[in-house]
């Protein structure tokens, strides 16, 4: 269903590329299990197959150089060995400290600390900054937090991974921002019809990221474990075993291949992200997992809601709202579902094509263009932080008149809905007819006319947008309208083709899908 996620911004074909460029990255010093780097490598081994030229300078260790340091000889090895080592990153084009030269086309910035760095007037090239997170909230407010918070404020053009920051960092600092969206790679993410399912949570901790909120996640567990002692408890991201007053399993540092067989084996994942979102609720979701999250700003932008369950930040809360997937299995089976409709086409490849293509427009000046996109964005989750149930998981009790007891067959029944209309939607912009009429539509003056008329932005569809919105639209459109009428002439029975077949999907009569009330129609 690879037309309700939303779409990169199209490269085009190698006419309208830039020529092979040379781009700069300023980077951390590598750390192992780090998700960071390795987003940061993926997209520049992406930009490397896209034909540019990529070195990667990274921060000398810190603290004044001596007698006894190692030669600069054997501390570039070293990194090179980490990079190989932690992330399976094998570049010849890594290079000690941050003293970039002369000849790149573009300089990304990758930590707020390098901000400052790549902003400098000696670097005459184009700058960008590679921004994954809201860092400013890695510290307390002080020094650091206002300096992290003034990164945003140099003048970058913005690149993030996920929708909030690019709407944040549009909005506060009045940057230039696009995004691309959260993806997982679907050759180690992916359902597995072996594995059975057992009566299990597993939990990303990690104490040493503030972030993460280890005493907020033990908490949770802990009320979780005293109403459900039936369910196990699975907790890995950390070398560190903690030491709980309940039973769990701790798997340490596990690999990616690891964690798809353990979101395959589990009923809930419960991964808490109090910046920006971490990938690994996407790649939970891409195993079918549904995924316990807190309800914060910084979740609603990227998060859908019906594959993930936002819940206050209490114990209480995400215990309860844990419950309610494992008890309910109309919903547990309707999330599930989703959430592998939802990811199936956000493959790494989607998220490395927007990529690209954000990095084509930084080269040749195109990214004063992201603003209209960014003011668009709006919450992809619009529930409330309210537990969506009838009655409280744990004592039975009413929460209250808005619910009715059959709310896991209502939402199963609305997210096959949904299902449906992603799928009619897929055959759709599948077919050869449509594809060519998009073709048609990408002449230039085509588009300026369009542009003109409807404003930038006509063809895009947003991911946060019912699908069934968006199908009736398009069996509403001109172009739909268009090939129907000229598939039921009598042409195609003159050709011999005897009309439209049973699955056409553009035979006439189609029965109505409920939807939500629709967007102004375009074209």
């Amino acid at each position: 269903m690879t037309e309700h996620a939303s779409q990169p911004i199209a490269v085009g074909d190698a006419g309208s590329r830039s020529a092979r460029s040379r781009i700069a990255w300023l980077v951390p010093r590598p750390l192992e299990g780090s998700g960071g780097h390795r987003t940061i490598l993926q997209n520049i081994e992406a930009l490397e197959s896209a034909g540019h030229e990529c070195h990667v300078f990274v921060e000398d260790p810190p603290g004044k150089l001596t007698a006894e340091s190692a030669p600069a000889e054997e501390r570039l090895a070293e990194l090179r060995g980490q990079f190989e080592t932690f992330f399976g990153f094998r570049g010849e084009r890594v290079h000690l400290g941050f003293e970039v030269g002369e000849g790149y086309d573009l300089l990304f910035a990758t930590a707020w600390y390098t901000a400052a760095f790549a902003a400098r007037p000696r670097h005459r090239c184009k700058k960008a900054y590679f921004v994954q997170d809201y860092e400013a909230y890695f510290m307390p407010v002080t020094d650091g937090y206002l300096r992290a918070e003034e990164s945003y404020k140099l003048g970058l053009p913005v690149v993030s991974i996920g929708r909030w920051l690019t709407q944040r960092l549009h909005r506060e600092a009045g940057c230039p921002a696009t995004h691309f969206e959260f993806c997982a790679d679907s050759a180690v993410y992916r359902p597995d019809a072996g594995a059975e399912r057992e009566r299990a949570v597993c939990a990303i901790y990690q104490p040493e990221k503030p972030r993460r909120c280890p005493n907020l996640l033990v908490q949770a567990l802990a009320v979780l474990k005293q109403h459900r002692p039936d369910v196990k408890v699975y907790l890995y991201g950390t070398h560190n075993k903690p030491d709980l007053p309940f039973e769990h399993e701790h798997l340490g540092l596990i690999s990616v291949e690891q964690c798809a067989a353990l979101y395959n084996r589990c009923s809930v994942g419960l991964c808490i992200s109090a910046t920006n979102p971490s990938r690994i609720p996407f790649e939970m979701m891409a195993c079918g997992l549904p995924v316990v999250d807190i309800h914060r700003e910084n979740n609603l932008f990227d998060m859908p809601e019906n594959g993930v369950l936002l819940a206050g930040p209490r114990p209480e809360a995400l215990a309860r709202a844990a419950a309610l997937l494992l008890d309910d299995r109309h919903r547990w089976q309707a999330m599930s579902a989703y959430a592998r409709e939802f990811m199936r086409p956000r493959t790494l490849e989607h998220g490395y094509g927007q990529f690209v293509a954000a990095v084509e427009d930084l080269l040749a000046g195109r990214a004063g263009s992201w603003s209209a996109r960014a003011e668009r964005i709006e919450p992809m989750y619009r529930r409330p932080a309210r537990l969506p149930a009838a009655r409280d998981p744990f004592t039975g009790a009413p929460i209250g008149p808005e619910t009715t007891g059959g709310q896991g067959q209502a939402v199963a029944r609305a997210v096959r809905e949904r299902l449906a209309a992603m799928e009619e939607l897929d055959r759709i912009f599948g077919a050869r007819s449509w594809r060519a009429v998009q073709r048609l539509k990408a002449n230039p003056l085509y588009r300026t006319v369009a542009n003109a008329r409807f404003g930038p932005g006509w063809d895009m569809i947003d991911p946060k947008e019912d699908p069934r919105v968006v199908l009736e639209r398009v069996r509403g459109s001109r172009s739909y309208r268009m090939i129907a009428a000229a598939k039921a002439g009598p042409l195609p029975r003159l050709l011999g083709r005897g009309g439209l077949a049973a699955d056409d999907p553009f035979r006439p009569a189609k029965p109505a899908l409920p939807a939500p009330a629709q967007r102004p129609q375009r074209n």
